[in-house]
């Protein structure tokens, strides 16, 4: 079977000569001639049909047809130095650094395994993660990845999704057989509720309950407000102080346990989406690549 790009290192000749801007300086660079890098150019104009480059003793320039040509060859060559670089990752042990901020819940509740498993299958990459709910700016202070939840503001960044979390009210078995019978949103206004201030402006976030079939954003009249951390409102639930709205995902072993149980869940169907961040411009490093992929897989697997 004949090479059907046997013509390829022309090509290469092609785009030093335009990066370059002259047969000589290509030359030097190239550790050959101008007389045989224009050969070769004249052989790729021969096998296209067209001419590439307009030649004169004092300058060089692309022709309508060379400046396509090589706009359409630089991104075959990008498109084969990434399918390079993939292959590379999976075969050569990452190394160097990898710097992420996630929040407290998601952090204590769900990432140290994904993260366990990272670090055993490349150990030579160092990890370090910012347990914290304070929004870090990831490009001005050097973060790589961010885990975030809910709406993300339109930016430069990109988002995957790691998780889907429905949203639901729970309570200490104790607090709800002194509270007696709860049947609906009348219900609970009149109960102990514990809310979460929302950290950006100091003020109780609403419930994004759904009644009837209708998604509304329902205030509790709070007995107990947390801040910082949303899962301080599960262990005062856990306490029996109030009832208390959360992802599931941070109260599902205590809901497992028995020390919570759901309360009306006919106001639920809401969701917290969990995401995986990370700029847009920045060009990722192989080690925060293989995080991405392994965090998002993960997830995936589990969910």
């Amino acid at each position: 079977m004949a090479r059907k790009f046997d013509h390829l290192s022309d090509v290469e000749v092609l785009l030093s000569v335009i990066e370059h801007g002259s047969f000589s300086a290509a030359a030097v660079v190239l550790s050959t001639t101008a007389s045989v890098l224009s050969r070769a150019i004249s052989r790729l104009e021969t096998r296209l049909g067209a001419q590439l480059l307009r030649r004169s003793t004092r300058s060089l320039s692309l022709t309508d047809a060379g400046r396509r040509y090589a706009e359409e060859v630089r991104g075959a060559f990008a498109q084969i130095e990434r399918a390079e670089r993939t292959i590379r990752s999976t075969t050569v042990q990452l190394s160097g650094k990898v710097r992420m901020s996630v929040p407290t819940s998601y952090g204590k509740q769900r990432l140290p395994a994904l993260l366990a498993a990272y670090a055993r299958a490349y150990p030579l990459v160092e990890l370090e993660v910012d347990i914290s709910n304070r929004n870090v700016d990831l490009v001005a202070e050097g973060f790589d990845l961010a885990i975030r939840s809910g709406p993300l503001p339109s930016s430069s960044m990109v988002a995957r999704p790691l998780e889907v979390s429905p949203l639901c009210l729970v309570a200490a078995p104790d607090y709800l057989e002194a509270a007696g019978p709860l049947c609906g949103l009348a219900d609970l206004a009149r109960q102990r509720c514990i809310a979460f201030i929302r950290p950006s402006t100091g003020r109780v976030i609403p419930w994004h309950l759904r009644d009837d079939g209708r998604d509304i954003d329902w205030m509790p009249p709070a007995a107990v407000t947390v801040a910082t951390d949303v899962m301080g409102v599960v262990w005062f639930a856990e306490q029996g102080m109030g009832i208390a709205l959360c992802p599931r995902i941070f109260a599902e072993d205590s809901l497992a346990a028995g020390r919570l149980t759901e309360v009306l869940p006919g106001l639920g169907g809401r969701t917290r989406t969990f995401s995986l961040i990370y700029p847009a411009h920045r060009s990722l490093s192989a080690a925060s690549r293989a995080l991405i992929d392994m965090l998002v897989a993960g997830r995936a697997g589990m969910a």
